[in-house]
């Protein structure tokens, strides 16, 4: 009595779960990894700490198949803070290797933390000998 639909109704749902790519679990903690190591090279680079910038590139090498693209540009910022911002992203990039079990990722991100906390404990040269008391 009724003619079946042949075309797809107005209240259907938009499009499938094919309609888009998907990416595994250790694709996303790739990408991941990888974008947290690349902003800890752009940090070190601008401290000028070339072998250990050279270390991180051949893990973002390795991650993404391809080198990093490196940029010059110093922003000029606190070398302390520039630290600070390094450490955090070496103890993101700590997390997420050890989230996806890259040992060697991991083992590089654990070195630069403690890198990036002896500078930030060791006293600056530049500001001369400190006096006890002085502020």
């Amino acid at each position: 009595m009724y003619e079946p639909i042949r075309t797809k109704s107005v209240h259907s749902l938009a499009g499938t779960a094919d309609d888009f790519p998907h990416r595994s679990r250790e694709e996303e903690l790739n990408i991941q990894l990888a974008g947290h190591l690349s902003a800890l090279l752009a940090v070190t680079d601008e401290l000028g700490l070339d072998a250990a910038a050279e270390s991180i590139a051949g893990q973002i090498a390795r991650l993404r198949g391809a080198p990093p693209a490196r940029h010059a540009g110093l922003t000029g910022a606190d070398p302390a803070a520039l630290h600070r911002r390094a450490l955090a992203l070496a103890g993101r990039a700590l997390v997420v290797a050890a989230s996806r079990a890259d040992t060697a990722a991991a083992i590089l991100s654990a070195e630069r933390m403690d890198a990036h906390t002896a500078a930030l404990h060791e006293p600056h040269e530049s500001h001369g000998p400190r006096l006890v008391g002085a502020r």
